[in-house]
This record gives C-alpha cells, structure tokens and sequence, in this order.
C-alpha cells in the first residue's frame, strides 16, 4: 500500500471493509460523490476526516496517508505466502571503500545451489567478504520456508562493510 495514491488507499480499505463508496458516505457525512473524487484522486478528504477514516478501516493516520514505514521483517500467514519459485533473495553489499554489488536471485536457483553444496558468494577485495562467510543461506530458505520475508540479515563489518539479505 506504500506507493499507492492516497485515493488508491482509501479504495482498497473500503473494499476490504466490504463498504460501497455510498456506506462510507453516509459513515463520514459526505456525498457519495465525494467518495468517488477522493478514490480517483480528483480530491482529497478534508484533513478533519483523515482520524475518522483511519479509525474506521483499523488503520493509523500515518497508514492512511502511506507514511507509515512496513516492518523490515514479517512472518506471513500461510494464506499469503507466495510460492518459494516467485521470491527473489537480495544480496546488497556496500563497503567501506565505495563499492557497491547488488545480487538478485530467484529463490527456486538458490535451492538449487544449496543442494548442489554451494555457499554465500564471496566478493573480491572486501572486508565484506569476512562477513558473508558467517550468513547460512540454508538457514534463510527455512526462515522463508516457514514465511518470514523482507530484511533477514543485515552485518556491519569492523571495517565498515555493511551486507544485507532480502527476501522478497
């Protein structure tokens, strides 16, 4: 819901309320067609009514408004895991002295590689390198396994390297 439009937001609260754009009218003591400008983003909702919206969608003002930042880390419920196959791991490293590596790789390779024996790749000329040592990739695909996604690793070297892990 992060990078959605205000408008967007209120929408998709309204529908997972169950509540016709004329329900939530009523609700806030606006027209309809008040509702209607505000989910096509033409309008916004007169700031006096964002605590009430936020209440009545279970939400905070903040959420509402998309500020609210996601946790690092969530434990889904079985319900809304993806399959392993569609999850991409992400391996950031930026070191002390500039460099920076972005790797990307869909979760189904990674168990292949893990069955094949293979380890965290090392980067070349890095104190980060120390520190990718210590990350057990078979202990994040069971964290995954089990639906924990977003940051699960993030290691600061003493030189300063930072690595991070991210399911996603």
């Amino acid at each position: 819901m992060m990078n959605q439009t205000l408008g967007s937001r209120i929408a998709e609260l309204r529908r997972k309320k169950n509540m016709t754009q004329e329900e939530l009218a009523a609700e806030l003591g606006v027209t309809p067609q008040a509702v209607s400008k505000w989910e096509n983003d033409l309008s916004c909702p007169d700031i006096t009514l964002l605590p009430q919206l936020a209440r009545l969608f279970g939400v905070t003002t903040d959420e509402l408004l998309g500020n609210q930042n996601q946790p690092e880390t969530a434990l889904l419920p079985e319900e809304q895991r993806k399959p392993i196959k569609d999850m991409i791991l992400r391996v950031i490293v930026n070191s002390h002295e500039g460099d920076k590596v972005r790797v990307n790789l869909p979760m189904s390779l990674v168990q292949v590689g893990i069955k094949m024996g293979m380890q965290m790749p090392e980067v070349a000329g890095s104190g980060a390198a120390e520190a990718m040592k210590s990350i057990d990739i078979e202990q994040i695909l069971r964290l995954v396994e089990q639906g924990v996604i977003g940051k699960l690793v993030e290691v600061e070297s003493a030189e300063g390297d930072i690595v991070e892990v991210y399911v996603e």
